[in-house]
């Protein structure tokens, strides 16, 4: 079956997730920059999740479109990854409302790791259903920066009951990390060669 479907659903998913996290954001009361102090940690994980979720966006759209077909393994996959996904708009306001303490932060690293794991099951569920497709399976080479945002997120989580600042510091790290144009998917659409090694 064609990718077409899957992807609308996702979108959508999405765009509900990012509807969601901005209305947990609650107007302040008062009507004056005091009044907007209390909101800085709840914007700060807001501002952080809506990059993850671009990123997860932007590298979906991407993946799919050098994918020619999917099964219903690849369906489920997907909808593995945006399980976890919708589920960012509660870590976010959980860790933004008590300002970055240890439990909520670890628990975003958590949703933020099984959504890595989901987005690595998902290229491989991708890979093994379009055996000959050569472009995808260059794309994806050996994807470093996945299997490097996975260890990196282990580790924040530990980190977040020693020292709760230094995990998020990582988290917006790894974004970063992502936020810088991935050009793999864009080489193989048009033809030039990928790097295995990505």
């Amino acid at each position: 079956m064609k990718t077409s479907r899957m992807e609308a659903f996702s979108d959508g998913v999405l765009a509900i997730v990012i509807t969601i996290m901005v209305l947990e954001m609650k107007v302040p009361h008062g009507d004056d920059w005091s009044a907007l102090t209390p909101m800085i940690p709840v914007f700060g994980s807001y501002v952080m999740s809506f990059v993850y979720i671009g990123i997860y966006w932007n590298n979906h759209h991407h993946l799919l479109h050098v994918t020619d077909n999917i099964t219903g393994k690849v369906l489920w996959t997907n909808l593995h990854l945006l399980f976890w996904i919708s589920l960012i708009p509660f870590v976010t306001g959980w860790m933004g409302e008590n300002r970055f303490t240890a439990l909520p932060t670890a628990l975003y690293g958590t949703v933020l790791l099984m959504a890595a794991i989901a987005w690595l099951l998902l290229q491989t569920s991708l890979v093994s259903c379009a055996v000959n497709n050569k472009r995808l399976r260059e794309a994806i080479g050996k994807d470093v920066k996945g299997k490097l945002s996975v260890a990196l997120y282990v580790v924040s989580i530990g980190l977040s009951f020693v020292q709760p600042w230094v995990a998020v510091t990582i988290y917006a790290g790894v974004a970063l990390m992502w936020f810088i144009p991935d050009r793999r998917f864009e080489n193989a659409l048009n033809g030039d060669s990928v790097s295995t090694n990505a």
